[in-house]
C-alpha cells in the first residue's frame, strides 16, 4: 500500500512488476486515486511538451535579448553549448518522471526523497517556487505574444503605429483571458489539439529555413565565417560573461521539462509516456532551434544594431521584413503569433497542478465535474500572471525579468528533488526509464549546471543597474521564498503546525505514522 516517502509497501515487488502495472494501480501505489480522465496518448503528451517549447516562435520572443550577447557566436554556439546541458537535465527529469509519474511532480518528489526531518519544509517551499516558475513562464510567453502582435501592427501600418506600454499590457491581459477560457475546457479537447499544434510548429520551422535562404537579398547574406565565428558584444559585460548570458535564449526556449509530469495523471501508460515526452521534445527542440539560429545568422545581415534597434521592435520580424517584404512577413508572423499563443496555453495547463502546494489548495484544485479541469486554479493563476506583468511599467528592461525569473524558478524546482534523491537517504525505485550506473553522473552534471545558471541569471541585464534596469527576479522570487517561509513558521497558524506534505487521496495513516517513526530512528 502506498505511503508518503516511499513508492510502495513492497518496493521490490513494484520494481519487478512495474511494467505490468496499469496507470491507476501505479497511482494508487503512490498514494492517489484516479481523478482525471486519461485522454493524453504518448504522442499527445509529446505534443504538449514540444508545443510548450515552441521552437521558432520562442526564439523570436527572446532574440531581442539574445543578439546583444555575443552576436552570431552566442546565437549558434551559445545555443549548442547550453542545449548539451539541457539534454542532461532532461535525462535526470525523465528518470524521476518515469519512477513517480504523478501530477504533484517536483512538489511530490521533493517530499518523497528528502530527509523526514526537512521534507515538509522543502516540499512547502518547492510548491511556491514551482508556482512562481509557471506564472513567470506564462507572463513571459504572453508578453512575447503581445509584443509580436504589436510588431505586426507596426509592419501593417508601415511604421505609423508604435505601441505604448499600456497598449501592450492591454493585449497581454486579453491574451491571459483567452488562455484561462481555453484551459478550462475538457482535457479531451485540449489533448486532441496537441497534434495540430505539433504540425503547425514543424510547418513554421520548415517555412523559416526555406523562406530566408530563398528570399533574402544577396546584400544581406553572411559568410560562414561570420555566421559561425563573428563575436559582437553590445551588452556592456565582458566577452566571456556575455557568451554565458547568451544561454538565456535556449534556457528559456527549451524549458518546462516537468510539464508532461504535471499532466501525467491524464496520460495513458504514464511511466513510459512521460520520459518519452521529455526526451523527444528536448532533443528535437534543441536540434531544430540550433538550425533556426544558424539560418538566422546566415541571412540577417551584418548590421546588428539596425536589427535590434528597428522600430518594429522584434529582431526576427525585422529580419523577415528585410528578406520577404511586408506581405510575406505578416503571413509568417501571423503563424508565429498563433503558435506562441499555443505555447502559453500549454504553460497554463502545466501550471494547474502546482497549486496543490498553496494555501486554499482544496478550493483552488477543485475539479469541475463537467470539464474535469480545475477552473478555480486557472482563474487564480491568470490573475497572478496579470499582476506580474505590471513589471512592464517599471521600464523596458524590467519586463525582461519575467524571462529570467521563469528559468531561475524552474531550476530551483528541478535541482531540489534531483539532489534530494541522492542526499535525502530515501530509497529510489526506478521506473521503466532508468539510467542505471549513469544516474549519479547525470544528476551531478544537471545540478551543477542549473546551480551555476541560477547565479548567472540573477545578475542584471546590463552593468550598473538602476530601478528601471535591475533584474527583478531577485525581488519577486526572493520575496516569494521569504513570504512562504514566514507563513510556514508563523506562530500558531503557520504551515509547520498543520502542513504534512502532499495530500494522499488513498489514506494509510497508521502505516505512514509507523514509517515516519522508523525513518526518524534511522536518520543520519
Amino acid at each position: 500500500m502506498a505511503q508518503k516517502g516511499e513508492y510502495a509497501a513492497d518496493p521490490n515487488s513494484l520494481e519487478t512488476r512495474n511494467a505490468s502495472l496499469n496507470d491507476e494501480d501505479l497511482l494508487a501505489r503512490l498514494g492517489y486515486k484516479q481523478e482525471f480522465k486519461r485522454d493524453f496518448s504518448r504522442l499527445e503528451l509529446f505534443g504538449l511538451s514540444f508545443t510548450i517549447v515552441g521552437v521558432v516562435q520562442s526564439i523570436a520572443a527572446v532574440l531581442l535579448f539574445s543578439i546583444p550577447y555575443a552576436g552570431p557566436v552566442g546565437m549558434v554556439w551559445g545555443w549548442f553549448t547550453c542545449c548539451c546541458f539541457l539534454v542532461v537535465v532532461a535525462l535526470a527529469m525523465a528518470e524521476l518522471g518515469s519512477a513517480a509519474p504523478t501530477a504533484g511532480g517536483l512538489y511530490y518528489w521533493t517530499f518523497t526523497f528528502s530527509s523526514p526531518k526537512y521534507r515538509n519544509l522543502m516540499s512547502w517551499l518547492i510548491g511556491y517556487v514551482n508556482t512562481c516558475a509557471y506564472i513567470a513562464g506564462m507572463a513571459s510567453v504572453d508578453w512575447g505574444v503581445a509584443t509580436q502582435i504589436m510588431a505586426a501592427a507596426n509592419i501593417g501600418s508601415d511604421g505609423v503605429f508604435v505601441a505604448t506600454i499600456g497598449q501592450t499590457y492591454g493585449v497581454f491581459a486579453a491574451l491571459l483571458v483567452m488562455h484561462a477560457v481555453t484551459a478550462s475546457l475538457a482535457t479531451k479537447i485540449i489533448a486532441r489539439l496537441q497534434r495540430f499544434y505539433v504540425f503547425l510548429n514543424i510547418a513554421l520551422f520548415v517555412v523559416v529555413i526555406i523562406a530566408l535562404p530563398a528570399a533574402t537579398p544577396k546584400a544581406l547574406h553572411n559568410s560562414a565565417s561570420y555566421a559561425f565565428g563573428h563575436f559582437e558584444n553590445s551588452s556592456g559585460w565582458n566577452g566571456g560573461y556575455a557568451f554565458i548570458m547568451s544561454f538565456l535564449a535556449p534556457a528559456w526556449t527549451v524549458a518546462g521539462f516537468d510539464t508532461s509530469v504535471h499532466i501525467s495523471e491524464e496520460a495513458r501508460n504514464a511511466p513510459r509516456a512521460v520520459p518519452f515526452a521529455i526526451m523527444s521534445a528536448t532533443i528535437l527542440s534543441s536540434i531544430l532551434g540550433w538550425l533556426v539560429n544558424i539560418v538566422l545568422a546566415f541571412y540577417m545581415g551584418s548590421d546588428l544594431d539596425s536589427v535590434i534597434g528597428n522600430p518594429i521592435g522584434q529582431p526576427m520580424a525585422t529580419i523577415f521584413f528585410n528578406s520577404v517584404g511586408k506581405t510575406g512577413t505578416l503571413v509568417i508572423w501571423a503563424f508565429m503569433i498563433i503558435t506562441l499563443w499555443m505555447t502559453g496555453m500549454d504553460y497554463v495547463l502545466g501550471n494547474l497542478t502546482s497549486t496543490q502546494g498553496l494555501p486554499l489548495s482544496g478550493w483552488l484544485y477543485n475539479i469541475n465535474p463537467r470539464t474535469k479541469t480545475p477552473v478555480h486554479a486557472v482563474i487564480f493563476l491568470a490573475v497572478l500572471t496579470l499582476l506580474l506583468g505590471l513589471l512592464a511599467f517599471a521600464g523596458p528592461l524590467a519586463i525582461s525579468a519575467v524571462f529570467t525569473m521563469s528559468i531561475v524558478s524552474q531550476y530551483v524546482g528541478f535541482t531540489t528533488p534531483i539532489v534530494a534523491r541522492w542526499v535525502g537517504g530515501q530509497k529510489f525505485v526506478p521506473g521503466p526509464f532508468n539510467l542505471g550506473i549513469l544516474s549519479g553522473p547525470v544528476a551531478f552534471v544537471a545540478s551543477a549546471y542549473m546551480i551555476f545558471m541560477i547565479i548567472v541569471f540573477l545578475f542584471p541585464a546590463i552593468p550598473g543597474p538602476t530601478e528601471h534596469s535591475m533584474n527583478y527576479t531577485v525581488v519577486v522570487l526572493g520575496g516569494t521564498l521569504l513570504l512562504s517561509l514566514g507563513y510556514y513558521f508563523f506562530p500558531k497558524y503557520g504551515g509547520r503546525y498543520w502542513f504534512t506534505g502532499p495530500l494522499e487521496t488513498i489514506e494509510h495513516a497508521h502505516e505512514r505514522s509507523s514509517m515516519e517513526k522508523d525513518a526518524g530512528s534511522t536518520e543520519h
